[in-house]
C-alpha cells in the first residue's frame, strides 16, 4: 500500500530533526587531541586511592596515592593502560599519618595534603608535602619539603588540597557535615614556622576539589554530588553549578585534564575506576547571580550548554516524526 505524501507537520519534523544534528557536536578531526577516556587503576598496592593529579609534562598520566597506612608513596599511573609506571618514595619527611589529596602547581611542583583527622579533628596541626614533578617516570626517591598547617578557627578533619594555577596559592577544603570551610593558605608556604590557613567560604561536605587548569572554577565533590564554582578574585562565587559526578560509592578524589576540557573522577578500593566525564559548556556572561553570591560577585554560568540545547530540538524532533507516523497509520 502506498503512503501518502509527507503532511506539513512530517515536512516540520523533518526539517527541526536536520536542524537539531546541526547543533550536535560532530566527530573530532584528526588534529583535535582526543578526548579523555575513563580507565581501571590496575596497580594492587593502590588499594585507597585518595587523590588524583593529572601530570603536564606526561600526556594521560595521573598522580596518585593511598589514604593511610602506605608510607611515604605516590603513584604515577598511565591512563592507557591502567598501569603503575612510577613510584615515588618521598624522603626528608615524617611519618605520614592520613594523606587525603594531591595536586599539581604552576610552579612544577606536587603538593601532597597530609590533612585527614580520623579523630574529627583533635590533631593540632596536618603537614603538606611538596616535591618537584619527576621529569622521567620510573621508580625514583625525591627529597620533600615539608610544611606545618594549622587552622586558625581550630583543629579540622579535611580530605581536599587544591593549588590554584595561577597564583599559587594553596586551599584546603574541610570535611563536615554541617560547618564545612574553604581555608586560604598563606600567599607562600614556609618551613619556618606554622602556616596558618584561615576560613574564607564555606562549602558543602567535600572528598576533593580541583581547580580548572586556567584558574576560573573550581570544582568540589562529595561522597553523592559534585559542584563547579565560578573563581572570582580568591572566591568561589553563589552556589555553585551541579555536575554530573558518577556514584562510586567511596568518591574520594576529582581532577581536571590538562586542557580542562573533562573532569576524571576517582574512588577508594582495589582496582578502582577513574571515570572521565566531560565539562559542560558555560556561558557565565549571560547568567544571572545565584542566591548567596556575595555582594559584587560575578554571575554563575548557565547548566545549559549547546549539546543540551540540541538534544532538546531533537527530541521535539523525533515526537514530530512519531505523530506523522501514527497519522500516516490512519490514513492506511
Amino acid at each position: 500500500m502506498r503512503l501518502p505524501m509527507p503532511s506539513a507537520a512530517a515536512s516540520a519534523a523533518v526539517a527541526i530533526t536536520a536542524a537539531a544534528l546541526a547543533v550536535l557536536p560532530g566527530p573530532a578531526s584528526a588534529a583535535e587531541t582526543p578526548a579523555a577516556s575513563s580507565f581501571t587503576i590496575s596497580d594492587p598496592r593502590i588499594k585507597e586511592s585518595s587523590g588524583l593529579a593529572a601530570s603536564r609534562i606526561h600526556p594521560g598520566v595521573y598522580w596518585t596515592h593511598n589514604d593511610s597506612d602506605d608510607g611515604p608513596y605516590i603513584y604515577a599511573v598511565d591512563s592507557a593502560s591502567g598501569r603503575t609506571v612510577a613510584r615515588v618514595t618521598l624522603t626528608g619527611i615524617g611519618k605520614p599519618r592520613d594523606v587525603e589529596a594531591i595536586s599539581l602547581g604552576p610552579d612544577g611542583q606536587l603538593y601532597v595534603g597530609d590533612i585527614g583527622d580520623n579523630r574529627n579533628g583533635t590533631w593540632d596541626h596536618v603537614w603538606i608535602y611538596r616535591f618537584p614533578e619527576p621529569k622521567q617516570l620510573g621508580d625514583v626517591t625525591v627529597e620533600a619539603t615539608q610544611f606545618t598547617v594549622k587552622y586558625a578557627d581550630g583543629a579540622r578533619n579535611a580530605e581536599a588540597l587544591m593549588v590554584h594555577p595561577v597564583t599559587g596559592r594553596v586551599y584546603i577544603a574541610s570535611k563536615d557535615e554541617n560547618k564545612g570551610g574553604l581555608y586560604e593558605g598563606p600567599a607562600e608556604l614556609t618551613t619556618g614556622g606554622t602556616n596558618v590557613f584561615r576560613r574564607v567560604a564555606a562549602v558543602p561536605w567535600v572528598t576533593d576539589g580541583a581547580f580548572s587548569p586556567d584558574g576560573t572554577r573550581l570544582t568540589l565533590r562529595g561522597y553523592f554530588t559534585a559542584r563547579t564554582y565560578p573563581w572570582k578574585d580568591g572566591l568561589p562565587v553563589g552556589e555553585g553549578e551541579r555536575v554530573d559526578a558518577p556514584w562510586q560509592g567511596q568518591a574520594e578524589s576529582v581532577t581536571y585534564t590538562p586542557d580542562g576540557t573533562t573532569l576524571m573522577f576517582g574512588a577508594e578500593g582495589e582496582g578502582s575506576r577513574v571515570i572521565a566525564v566531560p565539562v559542560a559548556a558555560a556561558d557565565s556572561t549571560s547568567a544571572s547571580p545565584q542566591p548567596g553570591a556575595p555582594s559584587g560577585a560575578a554571575p554563575a554560568p548557565e547548566t545549559t550548554g549547546s549539546f543540551g540545547k540540541g538534544a532538546l530540538v531533537l527530541a521535539g524532533g523525533l515526537i514530530l516524526i512519531l505523530g506523522a507516523k501514527r497519522l500516516f497509520r490512519r490514513r492506511g
